[in-house]
């Protein structure tokens, strides 16, 4: 997802998994349900959060995560808006019922880390929504929350999760970002190392938070650190966890191609387009195949297969012309590659055609350069005198 998290609503995974002194089977259903919602088997994690219901019908976590499967619903599709009223509306369920229980015991820890993950969850959605205003309103009372309920369990390993995200993004983020710096007045400073440090507390050794922390962990060292040896370890842990999870998969499919591991990334989106057909949750969206079939695409090209990379590349246009609504990065790059195969071939006339489509799109990296370079090529090899 090429969104900006906020320093502001990416503290909700540190109230999530702070459910200690239960009893084993509160414990269970817990740990089988977060394991269902990652494994994309919504379903079962439906039934299984049910019997939490039934069986503990005063504790926010039953309210709470129901509304977290409508979350990772959200997320196998951020396009579609489809889930976000029924999701705004059990977060606000959430958020009343775990105020009732403050207004009893205003250290009730449980109600403080459901109230403060709600929140952040609300502002994550509002941040995907660009709703800028909202989401920093809900980084602004998420803070003191989880700080609270830090003080009141600071054995807790898993609130390092939310510490240390803070931590990381709040160093960063300021210097990528700077339209974000004023809103960032009335927080703490971050601390990258400290924040680094803090998720892989909770990775290896916190209870509930360990797939959180390691998928931030994996991304953090993809997209900012650009150390994608790391970035690969923590993508395999998180794909041989949850095989049939498409985001994470998709992400170990990315790394590769940063780590120009064209080999692995083709086999893991052949996997993923195959899981597609299939109709596996997540993975039939035009936006998953499209990324699949990009890369499929460039693989051929690697290795100058070029009747199936045109194949490839083809569908690749078709996709996105269905779902863009400006001129994305994979319909710019897929018609300028078909240009460049058709000049291997030696068809100049079908070369030209999509180079000047090329340039008749909006500039991508130096898309417009490229296409001019290979039309005066293909120009001045037409006006070369013949011997």
């Amino acid at each position: 997802m090429k969104k900006i998290i906020f320093l502001f609503t990416i503290l909700q995974f540190s109230f999530i998994y702070n459910l200690y002194a239960q009893s084993p089977y509160y414990d269970s259903l817990v740990t089988a349900g977060i394991s269902q919602i990652y494994g994309i088997e919504f379903s079962k994690a439906e039934k299984t959060f049910n019997k939490m219901k039934v069986e503990f019908p005063n504790h926010p976590a039953g309210k709470f995560f129901p509304a977290m499967i409508y979350w990772w619903k959200i997320l196998l599709d951020t396009s579609s808006e489809q889930y976000d009223d029924i999701f705004y509306e059990k977060v606000d369920e959430v958020i009343d019922y775990c105020d009732e229980l403050l207004e009893k015991n205003p250290e009730d820890v449980d109600a403080l880390f459901f109230k403060g993950g709600a929140i952040g969850f609300r502002g994550r959605l509002s941040v995907i929504r660009k709703s800028w205003l909202q989401a920093a309103s809900d980084g602004k009372d998420a803070l003191p929350i989880v700080e609270q309920a830090s003080i009141l369990d600071p054995d807790n390993v898993d609130v390092q999760l939310g510490f240390g995200i803070y931590n990381y993004y709040a160093s960063v983020m300021p210097e990528r970002y700077p339209v974000i710096k004023p809103l960032l007045l009335f927080f703490p400073e971050g601390d990258k190392q400290l924040g680094i440090k803090q998720l892989k507390n909770a990775a290896n050794n916190g209870k509930y938070a360990r797939v959180e922390a390691t998928y931030f962990l994996m991304s953090l060292y993809s997209n900012y650190e650009k150390d994608n040896e790391k970035a690969q370890y923590y993508s395999d842990k998180l794909v041989k966890a949850f095989p049939n999870n498409p985001i994470f998969e998709r992400w170990r499919g990315r790394i590769a191609v940063k780590r120009s591991n064209w080999t692995e990334a083709d086999s893991i989106f052949r996997i993923v387009l195959n899981k597609g057909e299939k109709n596996l949750p997540g993975y039939t969206t035009i936006k998953v195949k499209r990324e699949a079939v990009y890369y499929i695409a460039y693989q051929y090209k690697n290795n100058n297969n070029y009747k199936e990379a045109i194949k490839y590349f083809e569908q690749c246009i078709n996709y996105s012309e269905k779902i863009d609504e400006g001129e994305s990065g994979f319909l710019v790059n897929s018609t300028l590659y078909i240009g460049t195969l058709y000049e291997g071939m030696a068809k100049y006339e079908k070369a030209v055609e999509y180079f000047e489509d090329v340039l008749d799109m909006r500039e991508y990296a130096n898309s417009h350069t490229l296409a001019e370079l290979h039309l005066n090529r293909i120009k001045n090899r037409k006006t070369r005198p013949r011997n």
